[in-house]
């Protein structure tokens, strides 16, 4: 090719550190670049794809550069095609699975794919299994096809084919999914269909059968870039392996103390065996870091050395000092969530934007009361890698049956859960009924309630739609002599969601169970807030949230989101909470060293989000179902280099409300004058609202208004005259 100048070179390589430097530099051979957090690892990426280009003359045609999400790879092609002047056009920068389909589709014939061929999404391959399990008379109420597929992808990102799984499944379990393993990948190439998995394990497949086919990529591709190499799986790093083996140039960089995704598969000994595959290894440490203070910086080195498996490296920064991270001890979820808040405004007076904040949490079911207290203080929010936490598929399913029950003609909640839990009945028997419901003009529930006068639908199915008739009809007439909380709570566990989401047993129906729990407790709590509320009061309240509560404004909002989510991304002030022992750590990782070490590395992920304040919270009491269960601090917060925090008990006196009050200083009603003795800090009682802290005051004498926190009512703003407070000692 005729070499073109993209950039001066020397300007190339002014914009990188010392060891940045040496590592675009380090051409030949194998190399590992250990990127600690904030520390440039993308910028060194595409800076050594550029110094390819430009500095050695290499082809862009022959330079493959690899990552995990799309909004990584444009991301970095963006910034490739900037550095070179748009001549690295040609260079293949994608996901693995991308660069997997463009091969497939180029060779697939070969392995008996055409090259139109579709790829499943996980609805499909959900359908599949289900097909392939009936055939095969394998009951799901017996296995989970969810759980099923999950141990199917599971062999796949281990390159486990199916005759291999047949071979080694040994429990009853294992040998179902050895049987629809077998059927499932038959099926789906009878119909031309790959899965996502398949995107990673046939590329491979056709390298192994067809010799030629690898001496042609290994030919094309000499220069191979892997970002984010910790969260590969066994498949990725095979398929690295197999490209890479002829001309060895293969640099990855990562990670090690950010490897969080062990439970889809990811590796991490592929980063720590880095060196004994390749002994030749170049190794380069970047543990500059350029997004936190130091205080930031020292205590979340302090947090990850504790773990056993990961390589040594130290972060450090020019940074200054900056403030001391704060621990915050509160009495209760609630507390937590309202304590955000007011820091949040506080922290606001400082010339910041809502956009400058993200609040951080281990599993999604914690954003609910949190999203409470920012709709409470008309903070506009946003959250990211998920939904709102009343719009999320298993809480939508749980309200439907609770509307249903409320309102026996709400045919949208009938048909949303008919056949949830799975009850075989399929659209056709939906729509049979529909049209006798319309025939005889009554509601979905009545015309399931007089199912057996419709022949067309087979008996089996029958019975199944007269069983959910009694179920709803059961709940419907028992709903004036049962709390809420308590109706809500026996038809969840009737109807065996949460049982459900345990057979399927991965972090996605851990987390959607955790979701149907707090559902539950914000019905209880709900109900203890609200005198005389009923369920019909609940769903009226929540129908508000989810058709009101839109911000447009999704540029200046806080940031919600769980730490795999936060992954990649900073922010000026970060709240990581729930820091409670059975949380972050989650209770089941306690058995597991490896599981354990791992939730050490989220809690690292998520402290290093921060560039200039980081907030650590734990609630003495967080509820579940409802009910008050007690906690500990989380083990991680004892780990942390005590130089480098602020401890803050921010924990009310017993009893609260129900407590003796002290002395009162002064009363205020109408006749009072006694206005001297309030200011931000002291104890108030309100006959309504319980006893709470004066955050603020403006204004002086008989106009004077407050801000106070009250511990279970949260923030009201009073005027004091009308008010009748009592100011304690």
């Amino acid at each position: 090719m005729v070499k073109t100048k993209s950039a001066d070179n020397s300007q190339l390589l002014d914009a990188l550190n010392p060891v940045q430097r040496q590592a675009v530099q380090r051409i030949e051979g194998p190399v590992l670049i250990l990127a600690g957090a904030g520390s440039g690892k993308t910028r060194v990426l595409t800076h050594r794809v550029a110094y390819l280009i430009d500095h050695v003359g290499i082809d862009p045609s022959q330079i493959l550069a690899v990552t995990f999400t799309n909004k990584a790879a444009n991301e970095m092609k963006e910034r490739i095609l900037k550095l070179s002047n748009g001549i690295a056009k040609d260079a293949w920068i994608g996901t693995f699975h991308s660069i997997g389909a463009r091969m497939l589709r180029k060779e697939g014939g070969r392995i008996g794919y055409a090259r139109n061929f579709l790829i499943f999404d996980r609805e499909d391959q959900i359908r599949f299994i289900k097909t392939v399990m009936n055939e095969l008379r394998i009951s799901e109420k017996q296995h989970a096809p969810e759980a099923i597929l999950n141990a199917i992808s599971g062999a796949k990102n281990e390159f486990v084919t199916p005759p291999e799984y047949l071979n080694i499944a040994k429990a009853p379990f294992e040998q179902t999914v050895a049987q629809v393993y077998v059927h499932y990948q038959s099926l789906l190439k009878q119909n031309n269909t790959m899965d996502f998995d398949d995107l990673l394990v046939n590329p491979i497949l056709l390298f192994e059968q067809h010799p030629p086919v690898l001496d042609y990529y290994q030919n094309k591709i000499i220069y191979i870039l892997v970002d984010e190499f910790q969260d590969t799986n066994r498949t990725q790093y095979l398929f690295l392996k197999m490209l890479a083996a002829r001309h060895r140039n293969l640099c990855v960089v990562g990670d090690d103390d950010q490897s969080i995704y062990r439970w889809r598969g990811a590796d991490i000994r592929n980063i720590l065996n880095m060196e004994k595959d390749y002994p030749d290894c170049a190794v380069f440490r970047l543990e500059q870091n350029y997004r936190s203070t130091k205080y930031i910086l020292d205590a979340a080195n302090s947090i990850v050395q504790n773990n056993l498996q990961r390589r040594e490296k130290s972060l450090w920064t020019e940074k200054a000092h900056g403030e001391k991270v704060e621990v915050l001890e509160l009495d209760h979820a609630i507390s937590e969530a309202n304590t955000v808040v007011d820091l949040i405004k506080e922290e606001l007076y400082n010339s910041r934007s809502f956009s400058d904040f993200a609040l951080l949490y281990r599993t999604n079911a914690q954003s609910r009361v949190l999203e409470d207290a920012l709709r409470d203080g008309s903070i506009p929010y946003v959250v990211v890698g998920g939904v709102r936490f009343y719009e999320r598929k298993e809480i939508k399913d749980v309200l439907a049956y609770l509307r249903l029950v409320c309102n026996p003609n709400d045919g949208i909640s009938f048909k949303r859960v008919i056949n949830f839990p799975l009850r075989g009945i399929g659209d056709s028997s939906v729509e049979k009924l529909e049209e006798f419901a319309h025939e005889k003009a009554i509601s979905l529930l009545t015309a399931a309630g007089r199912v057996e006068e419709l022949s067309t639908i087979t008996p089996k199915i029958r019975k199944a739609i007269a069983e959910f008739y009694e179920l709803i009809h059961k709940y419907a007439s028992i709903k004036e002599k049962f709390s809420a909380g308590e109706l809500a709570r026996a038809l969840v566990d009737e109807i065996g969601i949460l049982r459900t989401f345990k057979e399927i047993n991965t972090e996605e129906s851990f987390a959607r169970a955790e979701n149907v729990r707090e559902l539950l407790s914000a019905i209880a709590n709900f109900i203890k807030s609200h005198k005389d509320a009923t369920l019909d009061d609940f769903l009226e309240e929540v129908s508000l949230i989810t058709d009101v509560d839109n911000w447009d404004d999704r540029a200046n909002a806080v940031t919600l989101m769980t730490l795999h989510s936060a992954k990649g991304l900073e922010f000026p002030v970060v709240f990581v909470t729930g820091l409670e022992e059975g949380l972050l750590p989650l209770s089941r990782t306690f058995l597991d060293n490896a599981d354990l070490e791992e939730e050490r590395r989220l809690f690292y992920v998520g402290a290093t989000r921060a560039k200039q304040r980081l907030f650590l919270s734990w609630a003495a009491i967080r509820q579940r179902f409802g009910e008050n269960f007690n906690n500990i601090p989380s083990r991680f917060l004892k780990e942390i280099n005590a130089e480098c925090v602020i401890h803050k008990n921010l924990r009310s006196y017993p009893s609260r409300r129900d407590r003796t009050p002290r002395t009162a200083v002064a009363s205020y009603d109408e006749d009072s004058q006694e206005y001297s003795a309030i200011s931000p800090g002291r104890e108030v009682k309100h006959e309504l609202f319980g006893i709470g802290r004066v955050l603020k005051t403006e204004g002086e004498g008989e106009n004077m208004k407050i801000t106070v926190k009250f511990y279970e009512a949260g923030e009201k703003r009073l005027v004091v005259k009308y008010a009748n407070l009592i100011v304690l000692e």
